[in-house]
């Protein structure tokens, strides 16, 4: 991603919607599916898109399963795209078992061959783990920028703090230099404070449950909110303002702990969270070492579309600025 930009040259605006999630979805599929999109061209963009339209699929989920079938594993990019990773990796067992760490979806080709998972449950693995561990990154990633953009004293603390780390490392990237991205680590949280990339989730009450003076009975489907919460002024004081240091140790250690969800709680919580964690950093580190933000549009201009993930209405447009690295 950090060599497109620095190919262009010199100063180049993108959309960074679509160029962000194009490579989380690279990110994806080599770390957890195994295999590469490079080759995939026109499909990979066409996926994309499919995924996009991820609520008008889950509705026909609902109430026209026949064509969910269609859209999800029929003649859809989705469906394509998952079809031609499944088969890529069939037939390859001994190929896979010569792998010093196997991706996630070479255990479930693995399990398929003893007969403990089929296609279609294979397909719903990699649907679940396309979706959610792309759209979702890839939002917050595009969020970080833009408020780091906006906010030029915080950008700059947190290259000073990547150009530190890096240099401490000997210029390579580490699992235990981005482990040191502390602050950025603090930006990721805050942006996701202000703008959940799931930002509404529901349950089914498991048990009775007493709010105080309300009943909620079991078996009640619960709404939850993240959205509002993580802007509550009970919680967080000053809440539409960018504050990293809002994370800070001593601050975290009172407060509630259902304050801050955005990634789920409990043990239906986000699997991937620290995966996600892990890959923001390793993308927005090299862009904040090698490029200024500057901001083309702004966040108060924003439309939200709150469907399964929160994104902008509309494109949001960055512009990057090469930094000589020594």
């Amino acid at each position: 991603m950090t060599k497109i930009l620095k190919n262009a040259g010199g100063p180049v605006e993108k959309n960074i919607i679509h160029f962000i999630s194009e490579h989380t979805l690279n990110a994806i599929c080599e770390t957890a599916m195994g295999t590469s999109l490079h080759s995939l061209g026109e499909l990979q963009e066409k996926y994309r898109q499919d995924i996009h339209q991820m609520s008008f699929i889950v509705i026909h989920r609902l109430f026209r399963p026949w064509l969910y079938w269609d859209l999800t594993f029929g003649l859809s990019p989705t469906g394509r795209l998952q079809k031609k990773i499944i088969q890529d990796l069939h037939g390859f067992t001994d190929k896979v078992r010569r792998k010093k760490r196997l991706a996630m979806l070479d255990l479930l080709i693995a399990a398929s061959q003893e007969n403990h998972l089929s296609d279609s449950d294979i397909r719903e693995e990699v649907d679940t783990f396309m979706f959610e561990g792309h759209d979702t990154t890839a939002m917050t990633i595009c969020f970080t920028l833009l408020l780091l953009a906006e906010h030029k004293d915080i950008q700059d603390r947190v290259r000073e703090e990547v150009n530190t780390v890096i240099e401490e490392c000997g210029g390579k990237w580490t699992m235990a230099s981005l482990q040191n991205l502390t602050y950025l680590e603090r930006c990721l949280k805050e942006s996701m404070r202000l703008y959940p990339a799931v930002h509404f989730i529901s349950r089914v009450a498991g048990e009775d449950a007493q709010l105080r003076s309300h009943l909620i009975p079991s078996g009640t489907i619960i709404h939850l909110n993240i959205y509002s919460v993580h802007r509550d002024a009970n919680f967080w004081p000053n809440p539409e303002e960018f504050d990293p240091d809002r994370f800070l140790p001593d601050k975290i250690q009172n407060r509630h702990p259902y304050s801050y969800l955005p990634f789920s709680a409990g043990p239906r919580n986000c699997i991937g969270q620290r995966f996600a964690m892990w890959e923001m950093k390793a993308m927005i580190a090299p862009i904040i070492r090698n490029f200024y933000l500057e901001s083309i549009d702004y966040l108060k201009d924003m439309q939200i579309c709150a469907g399964l993930i929160l994104r902008p209405k509309h494109p949001m447009r960055l512009r990057f600025v090469p930094i000589e690295v020594a």
